[in-house]
């Protein structure tokens, strides 16, 4: 049983029903976006992490207009410098400028999550779907390949293929990441389609004679955009993070290139000594996932007024009044003594 929601939440829901019953799909459509923006902006961590993430996706992509360093350039008269006017994150080992070498870290880490997180919620949508939907040998199939994948571990497989795509493109690196982040959310979307195959929608566009693939991606993903949309923001993080276990190794992007896994592991060795080669990639890493994170959670909570997080608000609004009731009874007794 889904949870009474807060009355914002209320106030929210009655506008959109009222606006909702007008009958055009415009309406509808334009009602339920601004009620989920709406609850999203109310969620301040939300708001904080996209505040982040804008701001970092600007400064990866366009520190190249400001720097007065690139991050392939170097300069031998001022190795391992502290952080300072004319390098302001410092230089490494060899006089590369931190800064840029970081910015382009953070630019290639955020275009591999991006990439692989939008490449394994489409994957996960068209098999999961598929297998739901048509049954069968297809269903029997795909869950067998799913099955195959998840007993499979993820950073060996990627560890001992890696070499053999050394010095070709980094979309490899993607491709690689993507094939192993699928499989859950598809048998997610299996038991949606399941059920919504057999919604009088599905069935009314069956009877005129809309195609199989058709009907999938008009009226079967579309009901279940809430939860790729969760599922996409997720898998951001989660690839970001194998980006840069797979890199610290030396199985993931590879040199003159840089991202946040090689940084954090040349400057590892000295973390006592300069610290500033290992702690500011690794602090963009810490705040890059937890705003990843905390956009994940806000749009869960927007998309589903019933999850956890909803209920433990209401809960706690819930034990707020009953203690104000409590405690002003006494007092009302007294008044009316």
């Amino acid at each position: 049983m889904a949870a009474p929601l807060n009355e914002a939440d209320l106030a929210d829901s009655a506008v959109a029903a009222t606006e909702t019953e007008t009958g055009q799909e415009t309406g509808k459509s334009s009602s339920r976006g601004r009620l989920v923006a709406r609850r999203f902006f109310r969620n301040k961590l939300a708001l904080a992490g996209l505040v982040v993430i804008l701001l970092f996706y600007v400064l990866a992509f366009t520190y190249s207009w400001y720097s007065p360093w690139g991050y392939d350039e170097l300069d031998p008269a001022s190795t391992l410098m502290p952080p300072e006017g004319t390098h302001w994150f410092g230089t490494n080992q060899i006089g590369g400028d931190m800064f840029a070498q970081t910015m382009r870290g953070l630019q290639k880490s955020l275009t591999i999550g991006l990439l692989a997180a939008l490449f394994s919620t489409g994957v996960a949508s068209i098999v999961g779907s598929a297998a739901g939907y048509f049954g069968g040998w297809t269903d029997r199939v795909s869950m067998w390949v799913v099955d195959l994948l998840l007993i499979l571990p993820p950073f060996l497989i990627i560890s001992i293929l890696s070499p053999a795509f050394r010095g070709k493109t980094w979309l490899i690196l993607v491709g690689l990441i993507a094939l192993f982040q699928w499989m859950i959310t598809a048998r997610i979307v299996r038991g949606m389609t399941l059920t919504l195959r057999e919604r009088e929608f599905v069935k009314a566009a069956k009877f005129m004679g809309q195609s199989p693939w058709r009907i999938i991606f008009k009226h079967i993903v579309p009901n279940m955009a809430s939860l790729l949309i969760i599922d996409a923001t997720i898998n951001v993080g989660v690839a970001i993070i194998m980006e840069t276990s797979l890199s610290f190794f030396g199985f993931g992007v590879q040199a003159p290139d840089v991202s946040l896994g090689t940084l954090i592991s040349a400057g590892s060795d000295a973390v006592r000594t300069f610290p500033w080669l290992f702690y500011i990639p690794a602090g963009f890493l810490v705040f890059t996932v937890l705003a990843v994170n905390f956009v994940g959670d806000g749009l869960r909570d927007a998309l589903d007024p019933s999850s956890s997080r909803s209920r433990r608000k209401e809960r706690k609004r819930i034990k707020e009044n009953t203690a104000k009731t409590s405690s002003s009874s006494p007092q009302t007794v007294g008044a009316e003594a």
